[in-house]
């Protein structure tokens, strides 16, 4: 018996690992409730080298890679994870009886374990970005280089995070193999591709740059909030009741609704509130670049068809196509037979732009967000990005067709603030405006329904007389006329 197989006797079965006793099945984490403590995240613990975790893993891909292509019947993930469990165990007996045959000393049971899942998680899932997504009090990972590491918690603190790799090339190597091992979201990555926005196992959204930024540049976004309504976000200090009553009655009322703010400022959080005031039995089409919304995946509604845009690969054709690309506009025409009662486009950032038209032109009470500094710069926005489309799409014709389709515009404020021990940021909605059809020189008009006071919350100002039938569907028309004196006059 040699000196590694006496260790494996004396400290165990390896298999009885908690890697490989609790099957990992890839379901999105618990939420965590509305005002739950905060704490700091852990930093990855000092049993891990992560030099022979980069090896293993190198090793272990190969050798599913070969078995995956073997099979005829082609393993389904559940399968590969297993084998990939099979491939782990023997990696790290291989690995511990090497160091002990050298001389190097016998691994404790807490670095086997914990080398063994920094192996999985690399292979399947995030690697030693794993632990921070798992962890329920991070909502946004900010990385400028391996090393320079920014979390913001739930509460909108701001701290620094540990290094997610030894090195900027060993951070890029690993999301190229992460951007190219999904069998349904499967992206590519590389000098010709420097751009990356993937999806992730629980909801999670990665977008990354490298080659064309100094550093390799990535920002990955978990929801955290997800069952969320508007009564939530007034808890949360993030609207007034007045406002939320307006909100829900423009919801049920059919209105067509664009968030607009900063990256970060919330928009799909409040999108998925103001969803959460659907009807339960309505059917729903959500069309997204990304999936983010994931309405289909909370329960509240009964039918929810959700498209994701899929890009292309390879060479364009004649018709400026790629191989396997589909559209967020090829979506939506596809679903006026699914006899939907609510298109809702996600992100608009260029083109997509007319499939929100499509949507809010077809009368449903769409929902969409944007970027945008202030809510009448929204529109300047979004008219920028329908002239995308090509010459064939003037000012004026955008104009007119954002002025008679969109009829709300919601912006949310950021302000990002010092703190004890790092910084902290409130979000709040500060604006709510109604746009419709106006003079022929701006092609639109605007009114403030709600307008930021002092201190940046949205107080009433102006009410259109068309928005006092909303008081049918819930609006709490005599809390508004009631603060109104006190809102900021034009």
């Amino acid at each position: 018996m040699t000196e590694a197989s006496r260790y494996l006797s004396e400290y165990g079965d390896l298999s009885r690992l908690p890697l490989f006793s609790q099957h990992t099945n890839g379901s999105t984490p618990a939420v965590p409730k509305l005002g739950a403590p905060v704490t700091v995240p852990p930093t990855t613990g000092p049993d891990v080298d992560w030099s022979i975790v980069a090896e293993l893993r190198a090793r272990a891909s190969e050798q599913l890679s070969q078995a995956v292509a073997s099979d005829r019947n082609r393993l389904d993930k559940a399968a590969q994870q297993e084998l990939g469990r099979s491939i782990v165990l023997d990696l790290i007996e291989s690995a511990m009886a090497d160091d002990v045959d050298a001389g190097r000393g016998a691994w404790s049971p807490g670095r086997q374990q914990a080398t063994a899942q920094a192996v999985f998680d690399s292979l399947f899932r995030l690697g030693r970005l794993q632990p921070l997504v798992d962890n329920d009090d991070i909502e946004n990972i900010v990385i400028v280089g391996h090393d320079n590491v920014l979390l913001e918690l739930v509460d909108g603190t701001l701290i620094d995070g540990p290094p997610v790799a030894d090195s900027d090339p060993e951070l890029i190597d690993f999301l190229v193999f992460l951007a190219s091992r999904s069998e349904v979201n499967a992206r590519s990555f590389s000098e010709a591709q420097p751009r990356l926005h993937l999806r992730l196992d629980g909801g999670s959204r990665l977008a990354a740059a490298a080659w064309v930024t100094p550093r390799p540049s990535v920002v990955i976004r978990r929801h955290r909030l997800m069952q969320v309504t508007l009564d939530d976000l007034v808890a949360r200090e993030m609207m007034t009741p007045t406002a939320a009553s307006f909100l829900r009655a423009a919801v049920r009322a059919r209105r067509s609704i664009v968030v607009a703010g900063a990256q970060g400022a919330g928009k799909t959080t409040l999108v998925r509130a103001l969803c959460a005031e659907i009807d339960a039995m309505e059917a729903i089409g959500t069309f997204e670049t990304e999936y983010e919304l994931h309405l289909h995946e909370l329960g509240r509604h009964k039918v929810v068809h959700a498209w994701e845009a899929r890009p292309g690969s390879g060479e364009r054709g004649p018709d400026g196509r790629q191989a396997g690309e589909f559209t967020l506009d090829e979506a939506l025409v596809d679903s006026f037979r699914f006899n939907l009662s609510r298109q809702i486009v996600g992100e608009v950032r260029g083109k997509e732009i007319w499939a929100m038209i499509k949507a809010m032109e077809s009368g449903t009470g769409s929902i969409s967000t944007t970027h945008a500094a202030d809510a009448v710069a929204a529109v300047r926005k979004l008219v920028t990005c329908a002239m995308e489309a090509g010459p064939h799409v003037t000012q004026g014709l955008a104009t007119s067709k954002l002025a008679a389709t969109v009829d709300l515009i919601v912006q949310l404020s950021m302000e990002t603030g010092a703190v004890p021990g790092g910084a902290q940021r409130t979000r709040r909605v500060a604006e709510i405006i109604a746009l419709a059809p106006g003079e022929r020189e701006v092609g639109y008009a605007t009114t403030h329904v709600f307008r930021a006071d002092a201190s940046g919350v949205a107080v009433p100002d102006v009410l259109p007389d068309e928005y006092r039938a909303l008081a049918h569907y819930g609006f709490d028309l005599a809390a508004y006329l009631s603060t109104q004196a006190y809102g900021v006059q034009p």
